[in-house]
C-alpha cells in the first residue's frame, strides 16, 4: 500500500493521458488561426511566382473559410464508429500537415536535380 512499490494511477487502470473529449473554445480558435498562418503562407508562395506539384496540391484546399467544422477539427479514422476523431487527438497535429507539405515539395525540388533539404 505505501512505499516503493505502491500502485500507482496507471496501474491501477487510471487515465495516462488526460486528454478532454472535445475542443475547448480556445483550442478550436487556436485551430482557426493556424489554418489562417497555412493559407497566408500558401498565398505568400503563389504570389512570389513559384511553380511545383505541392504549390499546385495546396492551391487546390479549401481556405479556412471555405472549409466545413468538421473538416477543421476532425480528422478521419478507419477505427472510429463515425470515421471521425478529434484533431487533439492525433499526436502532434499541429505539425502533421506541415510534414507532408514539406515531404511533398521536398520531391519535387529533386526531379529538378537539386535538394535545399538532406534527404
Amino acid at each position: 500500500m505505501f512505499g516503493p512499490f505502491r500502485a500507482s494511477h496507471v496501474s491501477l487502470s487510471g487515465l495516462l493521458w488526460k486528454t478532454p473529449w472535445k475542443l475547448s473554445v480556445t483550442r478550436k480558435a487556436n485551430q482557426r488561426k493556424r489554418l489562417k498562418r497555412v493559407d497566408g503562407v500558401i498565398e505568400a508562395v503563389r504570389a512570389s511566382g513559384v511553380e511545383c506539384a505541392a504549390l499546385t496540391k495546396a492551391l487546390e484546399l479549401p481556405k479556412e473559410h471555405e472549409m466545413p467544422a468538421r473538416d477543421k477539427y476532425t480528422v478521419f479514422t478507419p477505427h472510429a464508429r463515425g470515421y471521425r476523431k478529434g484533431v487533439h487527438k492525433v499526436p502532434k497535429f499541429t505539425r502533421v500537415a506541415f510534414f507532408f507539405f514539406l515531404a511533398s515539395w521536398r520531391r519535387t525540388q529533386c526531379r529538378f536535380g537539386w535538394s535545399p533539404l538532406p534527404l
